[in-house]
């Protein structure tokens, strides 16, 4: 995935990134939020070699789009690789990471601490989501779908249906 190569690093360019396998009301919580924040907020979607995802990354990607699509500053492209290499392309001076617990934040710290040290003009600032948003996880999204369930006070609506669908066409 060529991208574009920018010359400086802005504290006012913020990139996000994940799997968002499903993007979740938590995602979107975090992401308008940062979004409020910055001028230019980007969402990487991480290509996931390393996992099996129940739906594809052009699938993610237009999801994110779509349910993002009212955030004027906020635009989707996929990632893979360092996301440090990644918000250096970009010019983004900022990683926005969200917490949803305790567990976050104990995977998140060294992640950023060793992101400082590979790009040390990139800052990473944490964001949590809306209380009732926190125990939201794609992972639970993905098995409550899987298992036949209501997933809409979870997701999107067009998240639901791609998730009904995904779920449909793996029987």
């Amino acid at each position: 995935m060529t991208e574009p190569v920018a010359s400086s690093l802005s504290p006012r360019v913020a990139v996000t990134s994940g799997t968002f396998d499903p993007i979740t009301l938590g995602h979107e919580d975090v992401i308008r939020r940062a979004a409020l924040r910055f001028e230019r907020l980007i969402v990487a979607v991480a290509a996931a070699h390393h996992k099996t995802t129940l739906l594809s990354l052009d699938e993610r990607l237009a999801l994110v789009r779509e349910v993002l699509a009212d955030c004027p500053n906020v635009e989707a492209h996929p990632f893979e690789g360092l996301i440090v290499d990644f918000c250096r392309a970009h010019g983004a001076g900022t990683i926005v990471r969200g917490l949803r617990h305790g567990t976050d934040l104990d995977y998140e710290t060294p992640m950023a601490t060793l992101n400082a040290r590979l790009a040390p003009g990139v800052e990473t600032v944490f964001l949590l989501p809306q209380p009732q948003l926190q125990c939201i996880s794609s992972t639970l999204v993905r098995e409550i779908a899987r298992l036949g369930g209501d997933v809409s006070a979870l997701v999107s609506p067009p998240v639901a249906q791609a998730l009904r669908a995904a779920c449909a066409a793996r029987g």
